[in-house]
């Protein structure tokens, strides 16, 4: 059969290389793929943070103070009702809620803070902190 008149299928030699490239890719891209979300998550997480320090400022700015340990950060969503009064308050607040970290869990937050004068931190992926390993917290921004 002259050449022009043959099947132009592929050979199966020709598929098994393909595949082993194909198999190759895979096994070094999807590691690092599957690592992606944890990533964003961490990014996520230090953008809430410098959001929330950024609203602290302000409230802080507006009331002469921070808010207390006992008041939270709910402090910045709904004007405090124990503890010393916040007399220029924003209506509206200073956030729309009170974020949770991407984790699921409240980002905490002290009044003194450790590192500064107030810290904003989550525990990260694992919700303890591991002896702080895992921490992330505005006084690493």
């Amino acid at each position: 059969m002259p050449y022009s008149q043959r099947s132009r299928g592929f050979t199966l030699i020709e598929v098994m290389v393909v595949m082993v490239i194909i198999g190759i890719l895979a096994a070094v891209i999807v590691p690092k793929i599957m690592n992606r979300p944890n990533e964003a998550r961490i990014v996520a997480a230090k953008n809430d943070i410098r959001s929330i320090v950024s609203a602290l400022k302000l409230y802080r700015l507006d009331n002469g103070r921070y808010p207390t340990q006992q008041q939270g950060l709910k402090a910045l969503v709904q004007k405090p009702t124990s503890g010393p009064a916040a007399p220029d308050w924003r209506t509206g607040g200073y956030l729309p809620r009170v974020p949770i970290d991407p984790w699921g869990r409240p980002y905490q937050y002290l009044n003194p803070g450790i590192h500064g004068r107030v810290d904003v931190f989550s525990y990260g992926p694992d919700g303890k902190g591991r002896g702080m390993k895992d921490v992330i917290g505005s006084w690493q921004l």
